[in-house]
């Protein structure tokens, strides 16, 4: 019995994977290779060019997607890591006042706080109005419906997934470890680059696989914040599905969506190391 209690206690945790994992991507691997109309319904024809009408009609929309995911994954790179180090390093006894205000944000709805941001960058809203009224600003200044403004509302939705795996991993480093490189004569940007960089590889490799797959599949930025130019395959994949009722080419771009990135991972794995990123968080 005792050979079995590890497996019983993973075993709901299966349950609850196969269940609402594995169950509706074999559904959804299933109507992928349809064919029909919500009307007449949808018969098994393994018709695997479903997936090359999909990825032809809108590779467009998936080659954006993939730009502005990795644009906001490096914005919260360059934003968060420095944030996260200073909270690490420099917060003190606040640490956690800090983290606090960090989620804050969070305890509204995602879809709110990026209708806000929609109200804030709006042409003659309360920013951009006043400083047009002012005279700093041309009246055919704009902001919203551009590639700026998802990039953006991307970075600021999804940053604190960026922060605190980098934050977790940065508040593991020994100080002594650092001062002891001081004390070898290593300048602060040196030890930052030889110690406190490589052991916080863990953090900084966790915070892109959290940021850079939900913000190119995000459906809600691109459309609360962007334009008919600024569409991404999260928006089309939505509309197939609750628009069009289109769900073999819904299905076979969520599919394509999955492989890519996947893809993606699997190289920024290899070209980050997943060895050194292992020995970094066993040390």
């Amino acid at each position: 019995m005792r050979r079995l209690t590890p497996y019983l206690l993973a075993l709901p945790s299966w349950m609850w994977l196969g269940i609402f994992l594995v169950v509706p991507m074999a559904a959804m691997a299933s109507v992928s290779l349809q064919t029909g109309n919500a009307i007449d319904g949808f018969a098994m024809t393994f018709s695997f060019s479903n997936y090359s009408d999909a990825l032809g009609r809108y590779s467009t929309q998936l080659l954006r997607s993939l730009l502005y995911g990795g644009l906001a994954t490096v914005a919260m790179l360059v934003i968060g890591y420095p944030v996260a180090y200073w909270i690490a390093f420099k917060g003190g006894t606040r640490k956690s006042v800090y983290l606090f205000l960090l989620l804050l944000p969070f305890f509204v709805s995602f879809v709110l706080r990026t209708i806000s941001w929609n109200f804030l960058l709006s042409d003659n809203g309360i920013l951009f109005g006043t400083l047009k009224g002012w005279g700093l600003l041309p009246e055919d200044f704009h902001v919203l419906a551009t590639t700026f403004a998802v990039v953006g509302g991307l970075t600021y939705n999804f940053l604190p997934f960026m922060i605190l795996p980098i934050y977790v991993a940065l508040e593991r480093v020994d100080p002594r470890v650092i001062e002891a490189a001081q004390d070898l004569y290593a300048t602060r940007t040196a030890a930052f680059r030889r110690v406190v960089l490589p052991l916080s590889l863990p953090g900084v490799f966790a915070g892109v696989l959290m940021t850079f797959v939900p913000a190119t599949a995000d459906p809600i930025n691109a459309q609360i914040l962007g334009g008919t130019a600024n569409t991404m395959i999260g928006n089309i994949i939505q509309t197939e599905y609750l628009t069009n009722l289109n769900y073999p080419t819904a299905s076979a771009l969520s599919f394509t969506l999955m492989a890519v990135l996947l893809v993606g991972i699997f190289i920024y794995a290899r070209a980050l190391g997943t060895e050194n990123v292992l020995e970094a968080a066993a040390r």
